[in-house]
């Protein structure tokens, strides 16, 4: 048995970018910044920042697009995938990609989830939390309200 999957708290570093497979697939992605911060053995802060490009599919890909904007706080559950290709420049170069199965927004008045399970593209009932700030655009009418 094997596992992967990794799970990022992060800031969108980019706009969602959409298109669409010549299948006619919707795929998103956007660029997510996570840090960490650390103090070195002198005292001195430090600060590391990580850059994963997060790609969205089908029903996922366009709720992410709708409402994932540059700047917000995200947490994102999926698959991680290396790999490599050749720069403008004949440079080898590396990218760390998130093939994502949960996007969840953690800010912007507040916290919503929605799902990708098994490649079907369903969005699951937001989870929000009570805020005196404008709530995001109401769901899908499809979605279910959660039991709590």
């Amino acid at each position: 048995m094997s596992l992967n999957k990794v799970i990022m708290i992060g800031n969108v570093g980019t706009d969602p970018e959409m298109r669409y497979t010549p299948s006619g697939s919707a795929v998103t992605d956007f660029r997510l910044a996570v840090s960490r911060r650390y103090s070195t053995r002198d005292g001195n802060q430090q600060e590391e920042t990580e850059w994963f490009t997060v790609t969205a599919w089908e029903r996922l890909a366009d709720t992410v697009n709708q409402y994932v904007t540059k700047g917000m706080k995200v947490y994102v559950e999926g698959r991680l995938k290396s790999r490599s290709y050749q720069g403008n420049d004949g440079q080898m170069r590396f990218s760390n990609e998130i093939n994502a199965q949960t996007v969840q927004f953690l800010d912007r008045g507040g916290a919503a989830q929605w799902d990708d399970e098994q490649g079907d593209g369903a969005a699951r009932a937001p989870r929000q939390e009570a805020s005196s700030e404008p709530r995001n655009p109401e769901p899908p009418s499809d979605v279910e309200e959660l039991p709590w």
